[in-house]
């Protein structure tokens, strides 16, 4: 029978650079999308594929981050009192239990896989996932949930794809998919951000996964790679051919790039237009400013 996976790395160490200055003070990962952080939105979605344990790799300035998932005494309390029964029960949602959370820093910014390896200690054997909060996923069924049901089957390692258009395929790691059986590929290759015109599919690798311990291993004899840093792809590619093997995920949802300014705008829109308190507003709005283009064209 297999490990069940229970723990989750959620590597959030990053300067936010794209976000200045909002990001002078305020970690990127608890900038609102509607009116929940980002990071919010990746930990329902780890919560909602059977994760009991929260492992964050962060930096200095991301002490906002952590008061984020602490108890709020007083404004339960002021809550309580106001009669807010709903507003306190999504604040007490968003707080995480002693022992359910934990935090280690990564001191030099040497890439995805150096993040991921930095919490080898609290992974041990166990297969782990991975969760980029800044790829936010509309799903039906969260991502992470699709991809541990899947894993149940398979095993092995697993990453999250899609298909990108080809003039796309330069910004992503790319599958050398082997034997494609629909919603799941088998990987013969994964190539870290391929030059233009050589991506040997167009499936790419967002940001999630479930990987096997032996990839931190790997990790634990990494050099850099593509840009100067450790990759994770690198890591991962080196179980391809092995026992355990690896796999790509094409999942069912809309994934947006929070990390960037247009993405994070579009998942602004697109989650407004999902809440029913919002979306009449929202909607007539966008037509109004939609027009005014139109007219001025």
């Amino acid at each position: 029978m297999r490990n069940k996976v229970t723990k989750a790395i959620f590597p959030v160490a990053g300067l936010g650079t794209r976000f200045l200055p909002a990001t002078k003070s305020v970690p990127k990962e608890i900038m609102t999308l509607v009116d929940r952080p980002l990071v919010q939105y990746a930990i329902d979605e780890a919560r909602a594929a059977g994760i009991k344990e929260f492992l964050f790799v962060t930096s200095r300035g991301k002490g906002a981050l952590e008061d984020y998932f602490d108890h709020s005494p007083q404004l339960e309390q002021e809550l309580r009192r106001q009669g807010k029964d709903e507003l306190l029960e999504i604040l007490k949602s968003t707080n995480m239990d002693s022992g359910e959370v934990a935090y280690m820093r990564q001191h030099k910014a040497l890439g995805l896989g150096h993040a991921v390896w930095c919490a080898r200690r609290l992974i041990g054997n166990e297969p782990f996932a991975v969760i980029l909060p800044d790829d936010v996923i509309a799903a039906e069924k969260p991502c992470l949930q699709q991809m541990v049901e899947a894993y149940e089957e398979t095993g092995g390692n697993m990453v999250a794809a899609m298909e990108v258009p080809a003039d796309k395929a330069s910004s992503y790691g790319i599958l050398d998919v082997q034997e494609d059986m629909g919603s799941m590929v088998s990987v013969k290759g994964m190539v870290e951000k391929p030059a233009k015109g050589t991506a040997p599919s167009n499936l790419a690798v967002i940001g999630r996964y479930i990987l096997s311990p032996r990839v931190l291993k790997n990790l634990n004899k990494m050099k850099a790679g593509a840009g100067g840093e450790i990759q994770l792809t690198d890591a991962i590619a080196q179980e391809i051919g092995g026992e355990e093997g690896v796999y790509g995920l094409r999942f069912r949802g809309q994934r947006f790039d929070c990390g960037s300014k247009a993405g994070f705008l579009q998942a602004t829109v697109a989650f407004g237009l999902a809440r029913d308190e919002l979306k009449d507003d929202l909607r007539r709005f966008l037509h109004e400013v939609i027009s005014v283009e139109k007219a001025a064209e």
